[in-house]
């Protein structure tokens, strides 16, 4: 009798045993990363989303600040009381600045002041230089070389390390009627405005935010050190020049944002301190729970390997030749039950698996045709030369904005086509790109046509193969409202079903047709200047688009059709509101 240790039931449990430590150990490092990098992603978003909505923030505020330095510089009181100087117009104009300042609790001071030095301001003890000429001041000559309100770094009114004394300074040219300089208005603006919208951003225990011009002068920092630390200073103009994202090293995250109408950048740091936390719990979890799970497996072992000792090593030939790649095989059903439907089971799967190869291969073939079909349609030379001879038309009578809004939707008709070589689009960029090609037919045909495009917002990311609206919608153009007297309607459809899948409809007023005929002659519906050797229907074809469908989604999905001569004709594209394995 041979030892216990030599058996093969003890061989065949440790041998169970350490596959399955090979693969709790591989799958749950898998995991781990896997889950880490989720984690991460959505820790960076996070804090990104954080960043930009304070940044937003800002730029709505300097937005709504130029409002009001526009308003008081346009202002024709303002105008006349600098060209005039008299007390009413004085009068009117301080009235206005007391409305700017009450409008905006943050605005220290409204300053208006003429190029000769002239002033006006809600403030009577000003430190500020003035001379008869005010083009000398650095400050004032900058905000007339200006087309935009300019805005300045943080300054202290006094020098105090206290915030509450410093603004930022927002200046615009004031102009007369003719178009000359006649002064500038200066809004100072309490540091706390900026303040208040950038404290409560949780960057996590040290992280921050600050702006920097494009003069690497500060402008905002919750640390006011930093506005007197020439080194600290340094460090944050370095970190502005920095390539933006995560360091895992530091475990830190930088994000920049250039703020919009300002030459100011806002700078995030954040310090990503839930992501270790996160992953240390995650690594106890799996710890934990691998250890119970390998515990499981050793108790349960023996046992297996017991009731796998006689019958598994003819089992275990059979499954040597299928990993060969020898799927012509077949293991007798012979044995208990259980080892019966085992077997059963082993011969289906292989059965299955050489089906599955089969159809893999099948697949694959059709799909690179159809994807060398897509390329070989993705530029239609007809359609090309048509829209280009329509431009050159506009051209020749001078009609230079229907020239540009044709070109520049012929550019973004194809550049959607292209898609960068990718085979998928969402719903949104598919209708943007029929809503193109039907424009650019519009102006060809004029009254001819008319459309209508409306779909789902909330199914705006859901991706689907592309082109495959065009193609109907040219056919629509082509063989139904062209061949019609009068004018045609097209109208395109896109929206949720009750089964929850997703439909397009394509429906057009045209001369219609009897839908048998396709059936039994799919080429009968040829453009008139197209290759006769090809089917083609606006570029890919009916039957080209539903064998597509067929190939990704099943039998169950695809195109239907339904016309009658002089009634019409309505297409109808059902797909599964799911997203293409890959994307």
């Amino acid at each position: 009798m041979k030892p216990f240790f030599r058996s093969l039931q003890f061989r065949i449990s440790w041998i169970y045993f350490a596959i399955s430590v090979l693969l709790l150990g591989t799958t749950g490092s898998v995991l781990y990363a896997g889950i880490s990098r989720v984690v991460m992603s959505e820790s960076v978003e996070s804090n990104q989303m954080a960043i930009a909505k304070g940044g937003t923030y800002v730029e709505m505020y300097i937005d709504r600040l130029k409002v009001l330095s526009t308003m008081l510089a346009r202002n024709p009181q303002t105008i006349r009381t600098l060209e005039a100087k008299d007390q009413a117009g004085e009068r009117d104009v301080l009235k206005v600045i007391d409305s700017v300042l009450v409008s905006d609790p943050f605005i220290q001071s409204v300053i208006v002041i003429g190029k000769d030095g002239y002033m006006l301001s809600n403030e009577q003890k000003l430190n500020m230089t003035r001379s008869s000429d005010m083009m000398q001041e650095p400050w004032y000559a900058a905000a007339i070389r200006s087309s935009n309100p300019v805005l300045t770094s943080a300054r202290m009114q006094k020098f105090s390390m206290d915030k509450n004394n410093w603004v930022i300074s927002m200046s615009q040219e004031i102009r007369d009627n003719r178009g000359r300089n006649l002064g500038v208005v200066l809004l100072d603006i309490k540091y706390k405005g900026l303040e208040d919208y950038l404290n409560d951003l949780d960057l996590g225990s040290s992280g921050y935010v600050y702006i920097i011009n494009s003069q690497n002068e500060l402008v905002y920092h919750k640390d006011v050190s930093y506005f007197v630390d020439s080194a600290k200073k340094e460090q944050l103009i370095a970190m502005s020049r920095q390539s933006e994202g995560y360091n895992p090293k530091q475990n830190r995250l930088v994000y920049q944002m250039p703020l919009k109408g300002s030459d100011w950048t806002l700078v995030g740091v954040s310090s990503l301190d839930g992501l270790q936390q996160i992953r240390a719990q995650l690594l106890r979890s799996f710890i934990m729970v691998g250890a119970a799970v390998l515990l499981l497996i050793l108790l349960a072992s023996p046992w297996i390997a017991k009731s796998m000792t006689r019958p598994v090593q003819r089992l275990e030939q059979a499954m040597q030749q299928v990993e060969s790649g020898r799927l012509a095989i077949r293991v007798p059903e012979t044995g208990v039950t259980e080892l019966q439907g085992l077997a059963r089971h082993f011969n289906s799967m292989v059965l299955e698996i050489r089906q599955l190869m089969e159809d893999k291969e099948t697949r694959e073939r059709s799909l690179r045709l159809h994807e060398l079909s897509v390329l070989h349609s993705q530029i239609n030379p007809h359609f090309l030369y048509n829209t280009l001879d329509t431009i050159v038309w506009m051209a020749e009578f001078q009609d230079t904005d229907r020239v540009i809004s044709t070109t520049k939707a012929l550019a973004e008709f194809f550049q959607l086509s292209l898609s960068g070589g990718s085979e998928y689009t969402t719903i949104e960029k598919e209708m943007t790109h029929v809503s193109q090609y039907l424009f650019i037919q519009k102006e060809r045909y004029g009254d001819k046509l008319n459309y209508e495009l409306s779909f789902d917002p909330s199914l705006v990311d859901e991706v689907i193969p592309k082109i495959i609206l065009q193609p109907l919608a040219e056919n629509a153009i082509y063989h139904g409202i062209r061949e019609k007297d009068g004018p045609g309607h097209l109208e395109i459809r896109c929206s949720r079903a009750d089964d929850g899948s997703i439909q397009f409809v394509v429906s057009d007023d045209g001369v219609g047709f009897n839908p048998a005929r396709l059936a039994s002659d799919p080429g009968f519906l040829q453009q008139p200047d197209s290759d006769s050797r090809r089917t083609k229907l606006g570029g890919i074809g009916i039957h080209n688009v539903d064998a597509r469908l067929k190939l990704y989604y099943g039998s169950d999905y695809g195109v239907t059709l339904t016309s009658s001569p002089g009634q019409g004709t309505e297409v109808r594209i059902r797909i599964p509101e799911v997203r293409l394995r890959g994307q």
